[in-house]
């Protein structure tokens, strides 16, 4: 999904801003609101996954009982 998203973001990047034809009318999302989105959705999967997160950990100094 990650390669889908950022191959969407840089394809909507790439075209028009905005497109008019005949019978239809077409404005894509903003880029700065197609970056949140994607950062959101990073972060969502983020805190899904397990191991490379906050870690909380007891530290005891040495000398100490």
């Amino acid at each position: 999904m990650p390669d889908d998203l950022e191959q969407t973001i840089r394809d909507n990047a790439a075209g028009p801003k905005r497109a008019k034809g005949d019978s239809a009318e077409m404005e894509q999302h903003a880029l700065p609101d197609q970056i949140a989105a994607d950062r959101y959705l990073q972060g969502k999967k983020a805190t899904r996954s397990k191991g490379m997160g906050i870690a909380m950990k007891k530290l005891v100094p040495p000398g100490t009982d």
